[in-house]
């Protein structure tokens, strides 16, 4: 991406920075020069010497928004804007960060930075997702913006890692409906404990959470006395997890019921296995 190539990430270029620095800085007793009297390269550059030897992303935005001020049809001035972006999101300003990269999408949608914009943005609400027990609002808004990157730019250089990041936040939703699921079952609500497991297994199938929603749906079944839904969810289980210890877990609450992992009946879970295990999508 152009801002990398511009000197964020590499510090030998501000190797002979120093003399700009003391030019625009006050040295000796003597006054500051206006930034006005300076050219948008040199602004730019102290901007840049801010944010990566000195690290002070707070002091490198003013020269950035600077620089787009002073200078607002130069190269400069495009390079400052998604310069702010990146410093905005490194300052852990987040909302500032989605307000300037939105802004350079606005003014430049088809400059080669443009996929580094877009998924700055997805960024910025990615690094917002906290731990499961948060509300998942900004999971959600992750999952989208991580999606317009993969879909608009699936060829640059940001789709790889916004897929994965797209995988890793789709997984911690399953956690969030694990994580409740669970709260529900120990306190012997199985109606909406099973809710919640039912959507891991229809919604979240690919993540890590599945193997221990279906052994969950196996306990909540039981406890309310539905054996063929209990009979079919461990079937699933056997079949798509076989060496998992939820599946042995299962495996031992259904003998001791005198059941067999089985598919069952004609409940949801039938579906599901007809779709997981015959490939019967109709």
């Amino acid at each position: 991406m152009a801002v990398v190539k511009s000197g964020v990430k590499s510090g030998a270029r501000f190797l002979g920075m120093a003399v700009l620095a003391s030019a625009l800085v006050a040295c000796g007793g003597q006054r500051e020069r206006p930034l006005d009297s300076y050219t948008a390269e040199e602004i730019f550059k102290q901007g840049e010497l801010k944010l990566s030897s000195v690290r002070r992303p707070d002091e490198a935005i003013r020269y950035f928004q600077e620089v787009e001020r002073l200078y607002p049809y130069s190269e400069f001035a495009k390079r400052a804007l998604i310069m702010q972006a990146y410093a905005y999101h490194k300052a852990k300003k987040y909302e500032e960060a989605r307000a300037a990269s939105q802004r350079y999408l606005d003014f430049y949608p088809g400059d080669e930075d443009a996929p580094y914009a877009l998924y700055l943005m997805a960024l910025s609400y990615y690094d917002q997702i906290d731990d499961v027990g948060r509300d998942q609002g900004v999971t959600f808004q992750a999952l989208t913006g991580m999606r317009d990157v993969i879909e608009q730019y699936p060829d640059s250089d940001y789709a790889r890692s916004a897929m994965l990041k797209f995988e890793l936040a789709f997984d911690h939703l399953a956690a969030k409906e694990m994580e409740i699921g669970r709260y529900y079952l120990k306190r012997g609500n199985y109606t909406a404990a099973i809710n919640r497991f039912r959507s891991v297994v229809q919604d979240f199938q690919t993540t890590t959470h599945t193997a221990e929603a279906l052994h969950r749906l196996v306990e909540a079944y039981l406890a309310l006395g539905f054996t063929q839904e209990a009979q079919t969810a461990g079937a699933i289980l056997g079949y798509n997890y076989q060496s998992s210890p939820f599946y042995d877990d299962s495996f031992r609450l259904l003998k001791g019921r005198g059941l067999n992992p089985e598919a069952v009946g004609d409940s949801w879970l039938r579906a599901v296995y007809r779709q997981m295990i015959k490939g019967e999508w109709l």
